[in-house]
């Protein structure tokens, strides 16, 4: 799939996106645009538009970093207790610290992310058996043992309700003042390009790119920084939106290869298209009312990774 058609599909999608609400706001009343209207734009569609589109584009680049640095078609933040290490975190968060800003729970949350992360990647050294399949498994495991520790202490001090939010993601939530969090996986996306080609040496082994100068440590860390660190943003501003870092990187990587630099902008524009489709089919299904983004993507996404699994022989 040519880039270009890409960015036309991104334009119609958002266009699409901008218009398409309870409030009824026509494309033909642009120019003629009450203030009630120019209010839902502004407050809402507008806001909601951005995160969508960011949230796409650093949880897929984040997913295809994760997978060139694990040498893993079926790892993800989702698959290797990224997102589940956040959960626990932002539940410290909440325990510890009552009354913490947005910025304080992110800072903690970020911390428990890195953490688990780091800890799947030294699980990962110490499997022998690195099947593509068992991988995945033993990160879904790990995520499954963290996600417990959270149900358990979310239950034993009555969080349950709070935490049960941060499951399942969800846009309608996007107003202005409470998305701008996502902003910091901007510059994450940024540091992503120009660490592309060091990530893509790194993802052929400790070995070979020890042997072509590059600090291995340095950029494997520096991969795992991003991804722990767009996780918590979206976990913390969004919710869970599963799957999206483990089918987009793959889908792409089908037709335009495992060189990293040369499928990011495809991953980051393929990401951001997904999500926006997933939003507006949730608005109309059963409109006037909405289905959360985490069920749309989660659906779709699961259809796609279980014909992944089965093409595994011809794609790994």
């Amino acid at each position: 799939m040519k880039k270009r058609y890409l960015i036309v599909l991104l334009l119609v999608l958002s266009f699409a996106s901008v218009f398409i609400g309870v409030k009824d706001i026509s494309p033909f009343d642009f120019f003629s645009l009450d203030k009630e209207q120019i209010e839902v734009l502004m407050i809402s569609r507008l806001p909601r538009l951005i995160s969508i589109i960011v949230a796409g584009v650093s949880l897929s680049i984040s997913g295809l970093i994760m997978q060139q640095l694990s040498r893993n078609k079926f790892v993800s933040p989702t698959t290797a207790g990224t997102m589940d290490s956040a959960r626990f975190g932002i539940l410290v968060s909440m325990l510890l610290f009552t009354s913490a800003s947005p910025l304080q729970k992110t800072v903690v949350a970020f911390v428990f992310a890195l953490l688990g992360t780091f800890l799947f990647m030294k699980i990962l050294d110490k499997i022998k058996f690195k099947d593509a399949i068992f991988i995945p498994l033993v990160g879904l495991m790990f995520g499954n043992i963290i996600s417990s520790l959270t149900t358990f202490f979310a239950y034993k001090y009555d969080l349950i309700q709070n935490m049960s939010s941060w499951l399942q993601g969800d846009f309608s939530i996007i107003i202005k003042g409470r998305y701008e969090l996502l902003y910091i996986g901007i510059p994450l996306v940024i540091v992503a390009y120009l660490f592309a080609n060091k990530f893509t040496v790194a993802g052929m082994g400790e070995d070979f790119a020890i042997n072509l100068g590059l600090s291995y440590r340095r950029v494997v860390n520096t991969g795992l920084v991003i991804v722990a660190l767009v996780s918590t943003v979206v976990i913390l501003t969004v919710g869970m939106i599963p799957f999206l870092g483990l089918i987009i990187p793959n889908i792409v990587t089908i037709y335009q290869g495992d060189h990293l630099k040369n499928s990011l902008s495809h991953t980051a524009l393929l990401g951001a298209c997904f999500v926006l489709f997933c939003d507006i089919l949730g608005r109309v299904l059963i409109y006037p009312y909405e289905i959360p983004i985490g069920m749309t993507v989660g659906v779709i996404g699961s259809g796609v990774f279980i014909y992944l699994l089965m093409r595994r022989k011809a794609y790994e």
